[in-house]
C-alpha cells in the first residue's frame, strides 16, 4: 500500500539516484530507504530504478516521477488553498528566479500593496525550473533564458540589451561599441555553466567562430559580475536594466556589435489552470510592472 510518506522518499531518491545521500537528506537510515523503494517497486510490479555501477532511474521510473510529483504538488496546492479559503492565512507565493536583483523593483512594490502575503523566494538555475512547476514546488519562476518543458505558459516580461562592462581604465573603457570579436582575449567575469550570462556568452564566441572565452572569475550570483568588474577582475556581460540599479557598479558600458547580445526575461507558471490566491496576485504584478523603465 502507497502511503504519501513513502511517495515523498521516492521522489528524493529519484532527484539524487544515490541511496546514501538520499538517506542523509532524508534523515533516515539507509536499509530503511532500500526497503521503501523496494515495497513500491513491489506494489507496482516492475523496478524503478536500473541497479549496476551505480543507482539510475529507468523509464518506468520517469514515468512513475512525473506522476507522484505532480500529485503531491495538487495535495499542497490544495492544502493551501483551503488555508486561504478559510481564512486561516493570507496566502504564499512561492516566486522562483535565477538572480533576486532582476525582481526588486515589482517586489517592493508587491509588499506594499498585500503586506500579508508572504512571499517565498528560491534561486535556482533555469533547467531546474520546469521540474520544480511540474511537481508544483514554486508558483512562479522568472528566467533570463528559454525554459524547456511540456506544461508550461510563458509571458514575456521584457526583451532588452545586454552590454560589456569594463572597469573605468580599461582600453575599451571610452569605446561606444565593439564587435565580439574585439573581445576574444579578454578575461572574463561571469556566472556557472547554466545560467544566463554564461550560456549567452559562450553563445556568441560560438556564434562568431572564436575559442572558448577565457574565463577568470565565475559564480552564481550574476548580480555580483558589475562588483567584480569595477575592482578589476576582467570585463563583462551586464542586461541594460542594471543601468537604472541604484547601487550601480562604476564601470563603462559599451554596446555590443549584432544582433544576438540579448536577454529576454520570461514569467513562468503551469498551465494547468490559472493561478489561485497569492500566486495569482504575484502573476499579476508581474505581468502589469513596467520592466523597461520601472526601477530596479
Amino acid at each position: 500500500m502507497m502511503d504519501l510518506h513513502s511517495l515523498r522518499q521516492f521522489v528524493v531518491v529519484a532527484r539524487l539516484e544515490h541511496l546514501s545521500r538520499a538517506a542523509q537528506e532524508l534523515r533516515v537510515a539507509q536499509p530503511s530507504l532500500s526497503r521503501t523503494i523496494a515495497r513500491l517497486e513491489g506494489d507496482l510490479g516492475t523496478p524503478l530504478f536500473d541497479r549496476g555501477s551505480r543507482l539510475r532511474l529507468n523509464d518506468a521510473g520517469r514515468i512513475f516521477l512525473r506522476h507522484v510529483e505532480r500529485s503531491l504538488g495538487e495535495l499542497d496546492a490544495g492544502r493551501r488553498a483551503v488555508a486561504e479559503s478559510t481564512g486561516e492565512g493570507f496566502g504564499t507565493v512561492r516566486l522562483a528566479s535565477e538572480t533576486f536583483l532582476t525582481l526588486t523593483g515589482p517586489l517592493g512594490v508587491f509588499k506594499r500593496a498585500h503586506p500579508a502575503v508572504e512571499v517565498e523566494l528560491h534561486q535556482m538555475a533555469a533547467e531546474e525550473m520546469s521540474r520544480r512547476l511540474r511537481a508544483r514546488e514554486v508558483d512562479l519562476c522568472v528566467a533570463s533564458q528559454p525554459v524547456r518543458g511540456e506544461g508550461l505558459e510563458a509571458v514575456e516580461l521584457l526583451d532588452e540589451a545586454v552590454w560589456v562592462v569594463t572597469p573605468l581604465g580599461h582600453p575599451l573603457a571610452g569605446r561606444t561599441s565593439v564587435t565580439v570579436a574585439e573581445l576574444a582575449d579578454e578575461p572574463f567575469v561571469t556566472t556557472r555553466r547554466g545560467h544566463w550570462q554564461r550560456r549567452l556568452l559562450d553563445r556568441l564566441f560560438t556564434g562568431n567562430g572564436l575559442a572558448p572565452p577565457r574565463i577568470v572569475c565565475q559564480g552564481d550570483e550574476p548580480g555580483a559580475t558589475a562588483i567584480l568588474v569595477g575592482a578589476g577582475l576582467g570585463i563583462g556581460l551586464i542586461p541594460d536594466m542594471a543601468r537604472r540599479s541604484a547601487t550601480r557598479a562604476p564601470v563603462a558600458w559599451i554596446s555590443v556589435e549584432g544582433p544576438g547580445c540579448r536577454r529576454t526575461l520570461t514569467l513562468l507558471r503551469s498551465a494547468d489552470g490559472q493561478p489561485a490566491g497569492a500566486a495569482r496576485l504575484m502573476h499579476a504584478a508581474l505581468t502589469d510592472w513596467d520592466w523597461a523603465s520601472g526601477p530596479v
